[in-house]
């Protein structure tokens, strides 16, 4: 419960939704639970002395002689009806007799009917406590229910028990007594049932209503990632609520405008660029007119130099602009194909054999980083030890080499741009430094990072690119390429 709490708005919709009705179920109870008792008791009243007050009619209206089987054929499993010379002058000595007659089984009923009947007069009889006395009202006279002497006892010693005794024409006294167990429990059936169905139709309604708020929400999220990944996300649809709609539109917008923020930025370097070629050119040509032959040779090498620079911050500008369309490929075969073109040109290189990985990102983008990395290995480490490791949550692109490594110190400045180790800027013994900063910049675009770690006999990066799911939801089928598989091969230099 604590993990859905945690991970789904959904669960935690629905938990507030049914706390919400158990604690409204719960003071509801509380405040008219009895309300129910009160009224069973109120109608099981207003029925007793209506019956009590008809059979007094009735009895005044027949002879004597029939009496006794008029009042047996009365009586019903809860109430017992007699005639005594006398009322009840004394309510202890009433209610024991009253308590003696609905002890009594029933006359004249057979079968399991008699049984059940006896049984239920029984269970209100045993249940009496005889030490609480009973109270007596007069109900007659003055607008009372009965125009004759009438005395109502409360039978306090029975569950819902009372008692009637009226005074008949020929001065003798009719005597009733009713006594019921009335279950009035907290938890009942019917409310169980009634609280299973409200939670039911409640817990339907916040399902609805928590997946109609989370769902633009995750498509928020999904493009998100697509879009930090470098990928080209459509416009959120506006619509919804306030809250949804208005959080769609910034998103569109800071999506817009980082666009243009790269496409700008990529602008100005290419424009840089191109005016720099001019006075380049320029130099060059100056340059030739030097009769010094070592001076002319240090001029064109610097010269070259800078221009290889101002060509490399360029293709580093469009490689972060890059638009590349993002497509499924098989990681392994991309990388078993990229060591055998570079093991064709001379380079020590080894890869590792692996299974069928299929991920998506941009191919081209990817296997320059990967390009970059052996590269880099074979030129300071001497060979390139290549392997693809798959972890719960991400793959990583492994490149070991054997070189001296990397000080601790400039593990992470060797990304910055231009930074070189070999201060020399010879071209024979390394780039202009931006190898490592474009693979970096690759691999986060894919939503991962490059992570360097010496080791005890060389160097070990690692690309490391998360496994996310969620770019199938806002992306077309995918459609695998297919490369030649390759082996664990050693290549000569």
């Amino acid at each position: 419960m604590m993990l859905l709490w945690r991970r789904r708005l959904a669960a935690r919709f629905l938990m507030l939704v049914l706390l919400a009705l158990a604690l409204s179920q719960a003071i509801t109870f509380l405040i008219s639970w009895d309300e129910r008792g009160q009224a069973l008791h109120a109608a099981a009243k207003g029925e007793f002395v209506s019956r009590t007050s008809s059979l007094a009619l009735l009895l005044d209206t027949t002879p004597p002689s029939l009496r006794p089987d008029i009042l047996n054929v009365s009586g019903t499993a809860y109430t017992r009806f007699w005639t005594s010379d006398d009322g009840p002058s004394n309510p202890l000595a009433w209610q024991q007799e009253a308590l003696t007659e609905l002890a009594k089984p029933l006359p004249g009923i057979a079968g399991k009917y008699a049984a059940y009947m006896n049984g239920q007069a029984s269970t209100a009889v045993d249940a009496a406590d005889p030490s609480v006395p009973p109270r007596m009202v007069d109900l007659s006279g003055n607008g009372r229910p009965f125009s004759r002497p009438a005395k109502f006892l409360y039978m306090d010693a029975a569950p819902n028990g009372m008692g009637l005794s009226v005074r008949l024409d020929d001065s003798t006294w009719l005597n009733a007594a009713y006594a019921k167990a009335m279950p009035n429990a907290f938890w009942t059936t019917q409310s169980a049932i009634s609280l299973a169905l409200t939670a039911l139709i409640l817990s339907a309604i916040a399902i609805f209503g928590a997946q109609a708020i989370a769902r633009p929400l995750r498509q928020l999220a999904n493009a998100a990632e697509l879009f930090g990944r470098g990928e080209t996300v459509p416009r959120l649809p506006e619509s919804g609520p306030d809250d949804i709609r208005q959080t769609a539109e910034a998103f569109n917008r800071m999506q817009e405008r980082l666009q243009r923020f790269v496409e700008d930025r990529t602008r100005m370097l290419a424009a840089i660029s191109h005016d720099l070629r001019t006075p380049l050119t320029s130099l060059r040509l100056r340059a030739e007119f030097v009769q010094d032959h070592d001076l002319q040779e240090k001029m064109l090498k610097t010269i070259e130099e800078i221009q290889t620079m101002t060509e490399a911050a360029l293709a580093f500008a469009r490689e972060d602009a890059a638009v590349e369309e993002t497509r499924t490929v098989d990681l392994s075969a991309l990388v078993g194909s990229l060591c055998d073109d570079l093991a064709d040109l001379g380079q020590n290189v080894t890869v590792s054999d692996g299974p069928k990985v299929l991920y998506r990102c941009r191919p081209d983008s990817l296997r320059r980083a990967i390009r970059n990395l052996v590269e880099n290995a074979v030129r300071y480490g001497e060979q390139a030890r290549v392997s693809l490791v798959r972890s719960a949550d991400s793959l990583d692109i492994v490149v070991e080499d054997a070189g001296p490594g990397i000080p601790p110190g400039d593990m992470e400045q060797v990304f910055a741009p231009f930074f070189r180790l070999e201060q020399s800027r010879n071209r024979e013994t390394g780039g202009v430094g931006l190898g490592l900063s474009i693979a970096r910049a690759i691999a986060r675009h894919h939503g991962g990072d490059i992570v360097l770690d010496n080791r005890s006999n060389g160097l070990r990066a690692v690309i490391r690119l998360p496994l996310i799911d969620m770019a199938k939801q806002l992306a077309p089928a995918p459609v695998p390429e297919t490369h030649p598989p390759t082996g664990l091969r050693s290549l000569p230099v």
